[in-house]
């Protein structure tokens, strides 16, 4: 169950309480009240698996990138092997190895940038909206513990 569909019943729950008079506490039923906290339990550990995924995912993308890198490496290797003769043909061929090298690494490089970046924000919006929704759960908590527990 989506953790911020819980957070929607928890509010409600909270809203549709009976207020104790001359307070600004609530009466709220703890039965409702724990399914959705065991609920809340249940959730968010599928929130991380989640994060868990998109990181495994950067590391397949990066190790596809390596190999893409190695492969056109060891072809511009190649090619450039083949062509013995020290002539205008070589050295055009060396330095279009040369080229094909720094076009892969930085292909490599570049795809491992958009990776991390793809991970860093995703954590980061995992993170920002995990952290909104302890803080509304702390309300909660807030809201419904008598004054004096506080």
């Amino acid at each position: 169950m989506d953790i911020l569909h819980l957070v929607d019943r928890l509010e409600e729950l909270f809203n549709n309480s009976k207020p104790i008079p001359l307070s600004r506490n609530v009466v709220v039923d703890e039965n409702s009240f724990m399914d959705i906290i065991d609920q809340m339990r249940i959730s968010i550990p599928e929130e991380i698996k989640k994060a868990q995924q998109i990181i495994s995912q950067k590391d397949r993308i990066l190790a596809q990138a390596q190999e893409e890198a190695n492969r056109t490496v060891s072809i511009a290797r190649e090619k450039s092997e083949r062509m013995v003769e020290k002539s205008d043909i070589y050295q055009s061929a060396q330095s279009k190895a040369d080229d094909i090298t720094r076009q892969a690494q930085l292909d490599a490089e570049q795809a491992q940038h958009d990776a991390d970046r793809y991970v860093a924000e995703t954590l980061l919006g995992l993170e920002r909206e995990l952290k909104r929704v302890l803080t509304q759960v702390e309300n909660g908590i807030n809201a419904v513990q008598p004054k004096e527990q506080k």
